[in-house]
């Protein structure tokens, strides 16, 4: 879990600290911006990759030098001089973390007997479920008190100390086996396919509304590649005997399924995350302090109701769970869309605190759905592509958020604008009410009536944002509340007596 924590962590952890780190080493913050989309191109590569590359070095031995690589170029990061340094570093950084996602998942599977895998599974979800949500506050915080690199810099003694556990208290199961690269025969055309169509997905999704989506022809010649190499990548490997990725484990109708429901689940998590704390530092004037302690409820739901569902999957049907989790989930995106700006910090942090209850019910069970038919020899396979489906779903979550704010915030300013006219009697109305308190302030006539005018527009901008918020709420919502129905096509698998992974 730690070390999984800590790469869960940074790839939200630097949002914060763009615009430091672009004045600290004299970039645009567009330019800055691929501190974060260099990671996660290289982070979306590796994960597939992870189960082969296990095979290839052991597990274990693989694990420890991803920890270490990460570990490494988190400390060059910290160092370094030029925006160039610092992509090249965090490139590293990314290739490092990929495979730590699925390669701790399928250890945490052997490292805990049949009876005892739940709850060991929901602990080690406890971190992977808040990193993505304490992540900006605590990037907010460390850069406001100290400097962007200490960002990097706090990754070490966590590192460090997840290296000395591993090689202490961790072993290869004995029916894990090397094999050579001879044996392994590495398929370049396909590992070629996948390296591009990834990491042009991974540049559409993360620079698309900073580039005007398909008005540039940047975004046009990366979203071409992505299709191309993806849909490649998929015909070859299906072809081969010994792909770098498994895709025939979708074959299985529940890993398919799950899948699904894990890329909508990092979608919506992602998003939102996003979305929350960007409304109370722009709309309500919240510290970046302030308002990580509005999520804060949420994270304490989080970690006081993984355990308990690892208790209820011994119970129900991880299916049911699933269903739950999505409705409570929705309900508080719901609350969300009732949010105004005359809302206090209780109205905020209880709507936070039922959409947590309900991602609580989902991590374990959707897991536990996905690997019920798949082979305990393909898990590191299995478990790379899920964690993959996370991870560009919660690029997407933001790419969607981003672009739906900036679009409708627009759509609403318009909208309001065409009631500001002197017809408009509740607009004229104010206005005058407006400019006669400004005028028993001292103001002129014409200084009173210009100040007005502009104190209109504000409230008509902040409101128009509002609307726009409340917009990228209902999407979120409708989309959780959509995911229900996809439970019932799930094959009955029983409550879980065995094996439970997590994400």
């Amino acid at each position: 879990m730690l070390a999984t924590f800590m790469e869960v962590l940074d790839t939200s952890v630097a949002n914060v600290a763009l615009p430091h780190i672009a004045g600290s080493l004299s970039a645009s913050v567009d330019e800055s911006t691929w501190v974060l989309t260099s990671y996660l191109v290289s982070n979306a590569v590796i994960l597939p990759l992870s189960g082969w590359l296990s095979a290839l070095f052991g597990r274990k031995r693989f694990y420890m030098v991803c920890v270490l690589l990460f570990t490494i170029s988190s400390l060059m990061c910290g160092f370094a001089l030029s925006l160039g340094m610092l992509i090249l570093f965090r490139v590293l950084q990314g290739v490092g973390g990929g495979a730590l996602q699925p390669v701790s998942q399928a250890i945490v599977r052997e490292s805990f007997p049949a009876d005892k895998q739940g709850m060991g599974m929901a602990i080690y979800g406890m971190g992977v479920v808040l990193a993505p949500v304490i992540g900006p506050t605590l990037g907010g915080w460390i850069t406001d008190n100290f400097s962007w690199r200490w960002i990097f810099f706090i990754n070490i003694p966590v590192g460090l100390l997840s290296l000395a556990l591993t090689n202490w208290l961790i072993h290869d199961p004995p029916y894990l086996h090397r094999v050579s690269m001879k044996e392994s025969k590495l398929d370049y055309i396909g590992l070629s396919l996948l390296t591009v169509g990834l990491a042009s997905l991974e540049i559409v999704l993360d620079e698309g509304q900073r580039n005007d989506w398909f008005g540039s022809q940047f975004i046009v010649r990366s979203a071409f590649l992505a299709v191309l190499g993806l849909v490649g990548v998929v015909w070859w490997e299906l072809r081969q005997k010994n792909p770098v990725v498994d895709f025939r484990l979708l074959k299985e109708r529940n890993f398919a399924l799950s899948t699904v429901a894990m890329f909508i689940l990092g979608f919506v998590l992602y998003g939102s995350t996003m979305l929350m704390p960007l409304f109370l530092q722009q709309l309500m004037g919240y510290t970046a302090t302030l308002s990580g302690e509005v999520l804060s409820p949420g994270g304490l739901v989080i970690l006081l109701m993984m355990p308990v569902v690892g208790i209820l999957l011994r119970k129900f049907e991880a299916r049911r769970l699933v269903a739950v989790g999505f409705s409570i989930s929705a309900i508080g995106l719901w609350m969300m869309t009732r949010f105004s700006l005359q809302a206090d910090f209780g109205t905020f942090a209880a709507a936070r605190a039922v959409q947590s209850l309900g991602l609580a019910f989902l991590f374990v069970p959707i897991n536990a759905m996905a690997f019920n038919f798949i082979a305990k020899e393909k898990t590191s396979y299995a478990t790379g592509i899920i964690n993959l489906a996370r991870n560009v779903g919660g690029s997407a979550g933001i790419a969607m958020a981003s672009t739906l704010l900036a679009r409708r915030a627009q759509f609403h300013q318009n909208r309001l604008v065409d009631h500001l006219t002197p017809l408009d009697g509740a607009y004229r109305s104010m206005l005058e009410s407006t400019q006669h308190v400004m005028q028993l302030g001292g103001s002129s006539a014409a200084d009173a009536a210009q100040k007005a005018f502009g104190m209109m527009y504000g409230l008509t901008v902040k409101n128009a944002t509002l609307l726009a918020f409340i917009d990228g709420f209902w999407v979120l919502a409708l989309l959780f509340a959509a995911a229900v129905p996809l439970t019932f096509f799930l094959k009955k698998s029983g409550v879980t007596t065995g094996p439970i992974h997590i994400d």
